[in-house]
């Protein structure tokens, strides 16, 4: 099985330009510095599925990945926003696009007195929290290797020692959720970021576009989430170690 699987790396590493890449926790205040860096990251196993698996795209991805960050930015770095302007960092944001994230922002909020968790969340999450794990250890098909690899939490509890994430989300139910779970993969990068982290806790919060409905997935080290996740990112982190053979 390796071996079919290395041919198959060789087959397609010239497709993928890339250059070859003790857990480390800090914060950025420029938001660009995190997407600089050379470690590999989920994202970078995303982009790597997409051109060994093209498919369909659905939707404006760079309009959903805007909106995606302002959102995130209202949220989790408020300090980064002109409320008054409707500005992060100083670039404009559409009128519309604005308030809608503002009003999720609101759905959250009250979500977040109906739920103690959630309360204990925004209250004392660290945010935008980056790890750096060096030569972490994979193994795939029983082949060991190392990476270097990164995350980026939106929300991380330190005396807890587990994060998660806030998703924004077009499903309008829970089942429209959970599909979206598996097949936006976010569950294998609530699986790389618990790896990372060595945290056995995570979870998703995620705020509808369409209705501003809260939906909720919390996920334990060693359930079907966590388990699918991981097979997902061992089969991806292995193409990737492939392409940057020496």
């Amino acid at each position: 099985r390796v071996k079919w699987k290395l041919v198959r790396c060789v087959m397609v590493r010239e497709k993928w330009n890339m250059n070859p890449i003790t857990m480390t926790m800090t914060k950025i205040n420029n938001p660009d510095a995190y997407y600089q860096r050379s470690e590999v990251s989920n994202s970078d196993l995303t982009e790597l599925k997409n051109l060994l698996h093209p498919h369909m795209q659905y939707g404006d991805r760079e309009a959903a990945f805007r909106f995606g960050s302002i959102v995130d930015a209202i949220i989790t770095e408020p300090s980064r926003v002109d409320f008054l302007h409707m500005t992060i960092d100083g670039e404009p944001c559409s009128e519309e696009e604005f308030l809608h994230a503002r009003e999720m922002q609101r759905a959250l909020r009250a979500e977040a007195r109906r739920d103690p968790f959630l309360a204990k969340v925004l209250e004392l999450s660290d945010t935008q929290r980056f790890m750096v794990n060096k030569h972490q250890v994979f193994s795939n098909g029983g082949f060991c290797f190392c990476l270097d690899t990164r995350c980026k939490w939106d929300w991380w509890l330190p005396s807890a020692h587990f994060g998660g994430d806030l998703k924004t989300t077009f499903a309008s139910t829970q089942a429209e959720f959970d599909n979206a779970v598996d097949f936006f993969d976010w569950d294998r990068s609530r699986a790389w970021y618990m790896d990372i982290a060595h945290s056995d806790r995570d979870f998703i919060y995620a705020i509808s576009k369409k209705n501003c409905r809260i939906f909720k997935k919390f996920i334990n080290r060693g359930d079907d989430i966590y388990t699918r996740g991981r097979e997902k990112y061992e089969e991806l982190a292995f193409q990737y170690w492939c392409f940057n053979l020496q």
